[in-house]
C-alpha cells in the first residue's frame, strides 16, 4: 500500500499526521511518503482537500462528500467529537483495515494488492507487469516474509 501524506509547507500537523500512521500500521508494510503542496493547482491535482491530508493509494477515505481541494487547513473529528489536525489512531487502523492492509487475501481470490491497485491506479501495470512498487517500508522491524518481489 502506499500511502500519501499532502501538507503545505510547515504545517504543524504533518509530523502528527507522520507519527500516527506509522503507530497505525503497526509493523505492517506500506510505502509512505510526505509530499509538500505549494498552491490550488498542486492541491487540485494531487486530491488535498485541507493539510495533512492523508492518501491511501491515491485516495483520501476521510474526505466528505462534498469535499473541495484546498491548501487550507484541515481539521479531523473522531467518533467522540474531539478535534485534532490528523485522524485519530482507531480511525486510521479502520482505513487501513478497509483498504486491505491486513495482509493475507480477501474473498473472491482478489489480494489485498489487486483490490488496492483496481481503486489506486484503476488496474494499470507497471511496464514490467508488476502491479506495484515498495520503495520504503514503514515497519517496526523488518519487511514482510510474503508479498509480491515488485
Amino acid at each position: 500500500m502506499r500511502i500519501t501524506v499532502l501538507t503545505v509547507p510547515e504545517c504543524p500537523n504533518a509530523p502528527l499526521a507522520l507519527a500516527r500512521v506509522t503507530a497505525a500500521l503497526a509493523g505492517r508494510a506500506a510505502e509512505v511518503e510526505l509530499v509538500e503542496v505549494h498552491d490550488q493547482e498542486q492541491a487540485a491535482a494531487r486530491g488535498m482537500n485541507g493539510s495533512p491530508t492523508i492518501l491511501l493509494d491515491g485516495v483520501d477515505p476521510f474526505a466528505p462528500a462534498v469535499a473541495v481541494p484546498s491548501v487550507s487547513c484541515r481539521l479531523y473529528r473522531d467518533a467522540d467529537g474531539k478535534v485534532a489536525g490528523a485522524p485519530s489512531m482507531p480511525a486510521l487502523r479502520e482505513a487501513f483495515h478497509r483498504f486491505g492492509t491486513d495482509g493475507g487475501c480477501r474473498t473472491g481470490g482478489l489480494c489485498e494488492t489487486d483490490a488496492l491497485h483496481v481503486v489506486g491506479r484503476a488496474g494499470r501495470r507497471g511496464s514490467d507487469g508488476c502491479r506495484y512498487r515498495r520503495r520504503a517500508w514503514v515497519s517496526t522491524e523488518s519487511t514482510p516474509a510474503s508479498g509480491p518481489s515488485c
